[in-house]
């Protein structure tokens, strides 16, 4: 066959194509591993959104341009929890983020290119934010460039899915396979008959046979007509071994979201939903999963927000993930009194801890210590011998 007839008996007599011919239908064991990175990201966005943005100045807490810009509206047209939730998801789906400042307002780049130079400043052009594209370059000194690892894990998680997916749908095949109705049916097919026996003929197959297997219905009936014998050749009812459940299915569902969240350092447990061990979870959460992001984007900012003098002389940006963990007061309570007590804690720092607005007086920013506390070097000695 020639290039012609091929190409002419894939459009049809009709000379048309139809879009189911030219269109490929994604598996649904694309959409397991989507939904376990997607939860992933949704995690640690959602805990990102919750840190608050500390700017100090010469060592004092202090709520500025830049304690705006980022608690409450970098840009017009993003608040700070979408702004923050949109520069995580572009982090960890491409390992790399991009924020210019613009007349004073923040915006994530959607695409750019960069230039890579090893004694002088990068160079990133092509800097495209929604439909809008800059014509001017951007020096490394005027972008925070976000880069979360030295190889993209989207990569590492999409190149061991394309041999677990795979298994994943064989799986579902296979159980499909073990587990549908099966029927050999006897008779005598090939002999003369005329249109009123191949009209019922095609009835019992067509239109009684399929009413017969549908389950939405609450009752049914079926004419079997004389010479033929219908033997149930299913695999479940012949008692074959090793039938396939949807338990098989639901275990690897479970590999695929315990390989994913162990890429994104997230304890399966929160990824599930799981309440057992909360506590021990969410530290695990904060410790190598959130904190670490928070300290990247925190250096960057302070990086470029703030000169090296301004840095030394304690200007500078932190990221509080202490509000993430939702902590009972109850739990609490001893340990905030210890620190109290000993001159750790104010009165509106314990306030604050609490998530409460502080109290602008002189007296709730002093500290106080228990009369049981002295200093090291001020302890007496024992008792001097005057015999000797």
């Amino acid at each position: 066959m020639g290039l012609r007839e091929w190409v002419r008996g894939f459009f049809g007599s009709n000379k048309t194509l139809t879009l189911d011919s030219c269109c490929y239908e994604l598996g649904i064991d694309y959409f397991y591993k989507r939904l376990a990175v997607e939860s992933c990201i949704d995690l640690i966005a959602n805990a990102v959104t919750r840190c608050e943005f500390q700017t100090f100045e010469k060592g004092k807490e202090k709520r500025g341009e830049n304690h705006y810009l980022l608690n409450v509206q970098p840009n017009q047209n993003q608040n700070a929890s979408e702004f923050m939730h949109s520069l995580v998801n572009h982090l960890m789906m491409n390992n790399e983020c991009v924020v210019i400042m613009q007349d004073k307002q923040l915006y994530i780049a959607d695409s750019f290119n960069m230039t890579k130079f090893a004694l002088k400043e990068n160079i990133y052009n092509d800097i495209t934010i929604e439909d809008f594209t800059f014509e001017k370059s951007f020096h490394e000194s005027e972008v925070f460039h976000f880069k979360l690892n030295d190889r993209n894990i989207m990569q590492v998680i999409e190149g061991m899915y394309s041999s677990f997916g795979k298994l994943l749908a064989s799986s579902i095949d296979y159980y499909k396979r073990k587990n549908n109705i099966r029927l050999l049916i006897k008779g005598e097919f090939i002999r003369p008959q005329d249109e009123a026996t191949q009209e019922a003929i095609n009835d019992m197959f067509e239109n009684q046979l399929k009413s017969w297997f549908n389950a939405d219905k609450v009752g049914s009936a079926f004419q079997l007509q004389n010479g033929y014998v219908f033997e149930d050749m299913s695999d479940s009812k012949n008692g074959v071994a090793n039938n396939s459940t949807s338990r098989d299915i639901s275990d690897l569902i479970h590999d695929i979201f315990s390989y994913v969240a162990t890429a994104f350092h997230v304890p399966i447990g929160i990824l599930k939903g799981d309440v057992a061990d909360i506590e021990k979870q969410m530290d695990s959460f904060l410790a190598f999963c959130v904190n670490p992001i928070a300290e990247l984007i925190q250096d960057e900012f302070n990086r470029k927000m703030y000169k090296k003098e301004e840095y030394l002389k304690r200007t500078y940006l932190k990221i509080d993930t202490t509000k993430i963990k939702i902590v009972d007061i109850t739990k609490m309570a001893t340990a905030m009194d210890k620190l109290f007590a000993i001159g750790g804690l104010t009165m509106n720092d314990v306030i604050m801890m609490l998530g409460k607005e502080p109290i602008d007086e002189e007296w709730a920013d002093r500290r106080h210590v228990t009369k049981n506390y002295q200093e090291a070097n001020s302890l007496e000695g024992g008792e001097k011998d005057e015999t000797l």
